[in-house]
């Protein structure tokens, strides 16, 4: 399995890493909060449970830092990214919240570096647009998952509403590259990521993808009028 997109994304997400926080909270004004914390909540593991999370394309940890909130020390997380800067910053966040059952690692989301059925769900945020070969990835995921795990997978999509879908657009394409550009130096990141967005398959393509690579019970739900999708399956 391969990703011909691989080198170019990761030197994107090197470049933006040290403001990649920054510019997460201010370009969907911390409203990106609010999505991790609605995506470790339908992984539905409550507190004190015992099990081990694994969060492909982890960037900063935020997703990670958010399972050890919600589910307590008795969970394992593993955070896997191909962005060595990423990963540095998500190490630091870690350092300074003590949260000494999260771990760190680089890798490939097409080439999982695990076993078979080791983790009881699997998360990705933001990642699985980045992804050429998604079915690849998604089947990936299920191989590591236990059977009856949860995958849940956040991603940006488009508002089906056509006058809000007009302004989102007119934002996404001209004000958020010159806002990204502008405090992240690097201009083609933030013209990427709406390019991105908008070649992304709409949700029930997304949802076939997700059931052709193996889970079922899959789920689609928007939020914040349709900017955000949260996807679930399970195995």
């Amino acid at each position: 399995m391969s990703n011909s997109e691989l080198p170019f994304i990761r030197d994107m997400f090197d470049t933006i890493a040290h403001r990649y926080d920054f510019l997460n909270r201010t370009l969907s004004m911390k409203r990106d909060v609010y999505w991790r914390r609605e995506m470790v909540k339908a992984l539905n593991l409550k507190k004190g449970q015992h099990g081990d999370v694994l969060d492909v394309a982890c960037g900063t940890g935020d997703v990670a830092l958010e399972a050890f909130d919600q589910c307590g020390k008795a969970i394992g997380i593993t955070g896997m990214d191909f962005s060595q800067n990423m990963l540095i910053l998500a190490k630091e966040k870690i350092k300074q919240k003590k949260a000494r059952t999260i771990s760190l690692l680089a890798g490939n989301a097409l080439c999982l570096p695990f076993g078979k059925e080791q983790f009881d769900a699997v998360t990705i945020a933001f990642g699985i647009r980045n992804i050429g070969d998604k079915k690849g990835a998604l089947e990936e995921f299920w191989r590591c998952m236990k059977p009856g795990g949860t995958l849940a997978v956040l991603e940006l999509s488009t508002p089906e509403n056509r006058f809000f879908h007009a302004l989102y657009m007119a934002y996404f394409t001209k004000i958020l590259p010159f806002v990204g550009g502008f405090f992240s130096d690097n201009q083609s990141a933030y013209q990427y990521l709406p390019e991105s967005v908008i070649r992304f398959p709409d949700s029930e393509t997304f949802a076939g993808i997700m059931q052709s690579a193996g889970f079922r019970e899959v789920h689609w739900k928007k939020m914040t009028l349709g900017i955000v999708t949260l996807y679930t399956g399970e195995k």
